[in-house]
């Protein structure tokens, strides 16, 4: 329970908050629009008024929110600064893009209550519109119809429809244009068009402008209306409704009504974050204006590119990542990769798999498709905005580690070991962290090459130094074609292993993860162990689980994983 709480806890009670505050939005204006002021509105309109309107409030509210997950150097700065206080607050940070989801997921749930509520009161103010003359609706429809000043229906005449309101006002068409956008933007954001198109999903996404922009000038047209407070002092709905035939006429008590629309609000809210996001912007325009030069390209096995890199007064630390932009591939795109690189070192490094359009045309611009060395003059511009933190950046402020990493997910390790060998080989720096246990899952050999070295320096460094308990190393293949599976019973006896050159023997198959935290719990009585991640959601869940499962009174397993 202690280490759920630890794991869990601050998450929780965020979550729990913000919903307490959609529910109470959500009530207090649904409650607001019962009042006085908008008792002829509701004469036409019945609840859907408080319907819509109750929404939009809740709608106000996480629009505010949603650009702040992805205001991605204002987390690095609160995350550097919250460390050194509370480690469990500054990991919340690390699922800001799960909160982004849920806001997205909540703001999508507001826009269709919203939307139907405001169907009905469509239909119900053209329904007021058509009704006999002897109705209170009919009346209250007819309110302005000289000046058009103080009317309360919208629909100002019986020869319309709803759908051509519906594109003539500015409320209309810009609930039409918002929808769309949000439409697209939530449809391009399902996770097998984000894995397989993910130009789709860039472009897409960047229609939030349009939805914002529509958002901020929804409300100008003031098609909510209700009674004006100086009205409501001379003409009381409780006492009045029923004299509606006779409203304004000599010798009666009750004047005709006036209405008038609320103020648009929305601004309020999306100022702030938008003023945020916007500064957000213009520091990445202008990282991506600094210059970047290419020291080193590296086509590694398994279609994986490596790019050395060098920028002035570029500082990371262990496992973040940069987005990088390519101009002669794209204009617009921004791609994120993890640093391979330690801080230790000159330079800065990404190792990028070929898996898109986008890192095909990175690849070919490098000179992949092309054989022999490629001059450093004809290697492409690229942009550079970060470095950006993750959880892997708390790693040495455990005792005891454990380093997942499933396939391509190894390359924020690949920093982390880097610098694990500059302090404790190189410059003989003492850390925290006593015991590393690192597991890489792999689905292919190729894979293994450009992170075989590094392993085998490291391995050969420990023996020299006496440290060949400090750093514990799992290989697991996962897939296997049956002519490898020849190979390597053939050689399963040599000293090293036939598929990393080793001596740490590849395993095959997947680790029994229960086995492996029974053991590195029995290992490791009293410790913290920092479990960290960057792999599929699948594989997060069980290590999460086992997480909670084995942390007990000796032991607590603190789950971290990458997310970007």
């Amino acid at each position: 329970m202690g280490n759920f709480a630890a794991n869990e806890g601050l998450s929780i009670f965020v979550i729990l908050v913000w919903l307490g505050i959609n529910v109470f939005l959500f009530v207090h204006y649904y409650l607001a629009f019962l009042t006085d002021n908008f008792y002829y509105t509701g004469v036409i309109l019945g609840h859907a008024l408080s319907w819509a309107r109750a929404p939009a409030a809740c709608l106000n509210f996480n629009c505010m929110l949603i650009l702040l997950p992805v205001c991605r150097n204002l987390l690095s700065f609160l995350r550097g600064s919250i460390q050194h206080c509370s480690r469990t607050a500054a990991r919340q940070l690390d699922r800001n893009l799960t909160f982004h989801k849920l806001v997205a997921y909540m703001i999508a749930f507001h826009t269709a209550i919203h939307i139907i509520a405001h169907l009905f009161n469509f239909e119900r103010f053209m329904g007021a519109q058509l009704d006999s003359n002897t109705t209170v609706s009919f009346v209250l429809s007819q309110i302005g119809n000289g000046d058009n000043r103080s009317f309360l229906n919208p629909i100002r005449t019986s020869d319309t429809n709803p759908t051509y309101v519906m594109f003539t006002t500015i409320a209309g068409l810009t609930g039409v244009v918002i929808t769309l956008a949000l439409i697209l933007i939530t449809t391009s954001s399902m996770e097998v068009i984000r894995r397989s198109y993910f130009e789709v999903f860039w472009y897409t996404h960047h229609l939030f402008i349009i939805f914002f922009i529509g958002l901020v000038i929804h409300g100008v047209g003031r098609i909510v209306r209700g009674q004006t407070s100086e009205s409501l002092n001379e003409h009381k709905p409780e006492l009045c409704a029923k004299y509606y035939q006779t409203w304004g006429k000599n010798g009666t008590f009750c004047p005709v009504p006036n209405f008038a629309g609320n103020p648009p609000g929305t601004w309020k809210w999306v100022v702030g974050p938008m003023f945020l996001y916007l500064c957000e912007r213009l520091v990445r325009f202008y990282r991506s204006q600094q210059k970047v030069v290419i020291t080193k390209v590296v086509m590694h096995p398994s279609k994986t590119l490596e790019l050395q890199m060098k920028r002035k007064g570029f500082r990371m630390e262990v496992g973040q990542y940069v987005f990088l932009q390519c101009p002669s591939v794209s204009q617009l795109e921004w791609h994120p990769f993890t640093l391979t690189s330690a801080p230790e070192e000159d330079q800065f490094s990404v190792h990028i798999r070929i898996v898109g359009d986008w890192t095909q045309g990175l690849y070919e611009a490098c000179g992949g498709d092309k054989p022999g060395f490629q001059e450093a003059w004809k290697l492409p511009k690229m942009g550079v905005d970060g470095p950006f933190g993750t959880a892997s950046e708390d790693v040495f402020q455990y005792e005891v580690v454990m380093l997942v990493g499933a396939g391509i997910g190894v390359t924020p390790f690949a920093s982390i070991l880097k610098s694990v060998w500059y302090k404790h080989v190189h410059e003989n720096t003492k850390v925290f962290t006593k015991k590393i246990y690192f597991y890489w899952l792999c689905p292919e050999t190729q894979a293994f090459e450009w992170f075989a070295d590094l392993l085998q320096s490291l391995e050969g460094q420990m023996q020299e130094k006496g440290m060949t308990d400090f750093l514990s190393y799992n290989i697991y293949l996962t897939r296997w074609k049956e002519t490898e599976a020849a190979h390597f019973t053939v050689h399963h006896e040599a000293e090293n292993d036939p598929i990393t050159g080793l001596k740490q023997m590849t395993r095959y198959g997947k680790p029994n993860w229960d086995n492996e935290f029974k053991a590195i719990g029995n290992n490791h009585p009293g410790s913290k162990v920092g479990v960290f991640l960057c792999g599929p959601t699948v594989l997060g869940k069980a290590l999460e689980k086992q997480c909670h499962t084995h942390s007990q009174s000796n032991v607590d397993f603190i789950f971290n994983k990458e997310n970007f």
